[in-house]
């Protein structure tokens, strides 16, 4: 399996400087290679570009600092770039064309294959790039003894700091999803409880106002000082600090939670999101961004695989209206929290009965027959919901057994 482990570098000034003549050389190929495609009359391949970079070498002293590997991986970002935008056309959605990096827009470089080795001198670790020298890293978990590193991307962050992702290949057997899933869990993601499942826990949005807050305050201070001014540089690392910090705060809730389905469960059913399309819907947009469900989905996604659970996406279309005991229909608007369905008499909250109705339509989709995939009775009052503070750690030895303490206040 594919995993990226990230760790902090510490280069010394020295070092610093270097890296950075490195990633703004590449830059410079990004915006080079950018324009010749846009001047060409036929697109060529990468590997046609690829090989054109030994003559460019002559006339071009720069690239000669940079390792080849490096450089070949920014050809092969300019065309994934590309790919990308095509994909999006081909998708109905109106792109424009790709435009040239600025030096705040690029902040990466990419060994692959080689030109990086992982080093242990004096009991202190560092990763030796090719010419660039020895960095200090921060190993704070260890890579994996049967782990391949494949490929190796240096950035820094607009904080400042300087992080490297390896990206690794784990030789390990992937654990079989069981035939006849007994533990099975259906996930309805939403605003005001981030998300509800059909054990009956409701997971609250973690509230991040206060460091929203202080964001929004660095950012007013730092539109008053003058662009470009020692002040004004020194704000801007405030505000980079402070973005950094509520990413860091969202991401570990949503690893905490995604790992506690992923291992809880042998099966889990979510809603087939377009995340991307809904925050662009107009109203409220601000919320379903910082909900970041799409990101939710991705890891729990992948930890599922990790630890053999049946994963599965399903349309979402009318799990609101449709009542998980009988399957009548019933319109709602957002307002109405409250399932009452009039032909049978089944009551529920809104969004535990959307996820019943995931979990059903996920079993289908297996197709397993399972006893408890009707709605009796929930597991908690409907306005009892869970703190979002108290989602166990990740990695507990707890997130093995559903329990109701591992969650509950």
């Amino acid at each position: 399996m594919h995993y990226n482990y990230k760790y902090r570098l510490d280069p010394p000034e020295s070092l610093t400087e270097t890296l950075l003549h490195h990633v703004d050389t590449c830059r410079q190929l990004y915006n080079h290679v950018l324009y010749k495609l846009n001047e060409a009359d036929e697109i060529p391949t990468r590997y046609e570009v690829q090989d054109t970079l030994t003559d460019l070498k002559e006339w071009w002293d720069t690239l000669g600092d940079v390792h080849s590997k490096v450089l070949q991986m920014v050809v092969k970002r300019v065309y994934d770039n590309l790919s990308t935008l095509k994909a999006q056309k081909e998708n109905g959605r109106a792109v424009g064309m790709l435009k040239w990096k600025p030096p705040r827009e690029y902040r990466s470089l990419t060994y692959n294959q080689s030109g990086f080795e992982l080093k242990n001198t004096s009991g202190r670790p560092t990763l030796w790039l090719s010419k660039i020298g020895d960095i200090p890293i921060h190993l704070h978990r260890d890579i994996p003894e049967n782990a391949t590193i494949k490929q190796v991307t240096v950035k820094q962050e607009p904080t400042g700091e300087w992080y490297a992702t390896f990206g690794i290949d784990v030789d390990e057997d992937t654990p079989e999803k069981p035939e006849n899933p007994e533990k099975v869990v259906g996930i309805d993601v939403g605003i005001l409880k981030y998300a509800h499942d059909t054990d009956g826990y409701a997971i609250k949005s973690p509230d991040f106002s206060e460091e929203r807050e202080r964001l929004e305050r660095a950012q007013r201070d730092l539109s008053l000082k003058e662009h470009g001014s020692a002040n004004w540089e020194k704000q801007r690392q405030v505000v980079a600090e402070r973005h950094a910090n509520l990413k860091r705060k969202r991401r570990d809730f949503l690893h905490k939670l995604s790992n506690y389905y992923a291992r809880g469960y042998d099966l889990v059913a979510v809603e087939d999101l377009d995340a991307k399309g809904l925050v662009e819907l107009p109203g409220n947009s601000r919320n379903r961004a910082g909900a970041a469900w799409g990101t939710f989905l991705r890891m729990l996604q992948y930890k599922c695989k990790r630890e053999g659970t049946h994963f599965i996406a399903v349309d979402p279309k009318e799990t609101t209206k449709e009542c998980a005991a009988c399957g009548v229909k019933t319109d709602k608007p957002l307002w109405v929290r409250e399932h009452s369905c009039p032909s049978c008499g089944f009551e529920a909250d809104r969004d535990a009965n959307a996820a019943w109705n995931l979990l059903s339509r996920g079993l289908e989709d297996v197709g397993v027959v399972h006893s408890e995939s009707t709605p009796v009775e929930t597991a908690l009052p409907v306005d009892t919901p869970v703190s979002a503070k108290r989602v166990v750690e990740t990695g507990s030895p707890t997130l093995k057994e559903r329990t109701a303490s591992a969650v509950s206040e």
